[in-house]
């Protein structure tokens, strides 16, 4: 399973996640059957809030999930519909990220949890 980090600086798996997945400036890769790791720079980080386009994000990588820390609806349902998970991160590194989600504890975002903009009560539940 190839998982997606949204990063605002590569530094391997110690890597902080990001808080939202759009206007992160690089995304890191993780295969976790390989454990290799692949850095991506974000294709479409530059975009107006909504107007999100996840896929193009990702340069053409194929991943299987994405662990961020804040994401809008637009994205999420756009990520789903080409069949990929989206899964809350918690505080810490990629690596620790990486030991909760082979736990099985780390939340999948659902619409109703998703970022509602970016004023001063953007309405993010992270």
């Amino acid at each position: 399973m190839k998982v997606c980090f949204p990063v605002a600086e590569n530094h391997g798996m110690e890597s902080a996640v990001f808080g939202h997945f759009g206007s992160a400036p690089g995304f890191v890769v993780v295969d976790m059957i390989t454990s290799e790791v692949t850095s991506i720079k974000n294709s479409d980080q530059i975009h107006e809030h909504g107007a999100c386009n996840p896929i193009a994000g990702l340069g053409g990588h194929a991943v299987d999930a994405i662990v961020v820390g804040g994401i809008g609806g637009g994205a999420l349902q756009k990520l789903n519909r080409s069949g990929i998970r989206v899964f809350k991160a918690q505080v810490g590194s990629i690596a620790v990220n990486i030991d909760f989600l082979k736990l099985g504890t780390l939340p999948e975002y659902q619409p109703g949890h998703t970022c509602g903009g970016h004023g001063n009560d953007h309405g993010c539940s992270h």
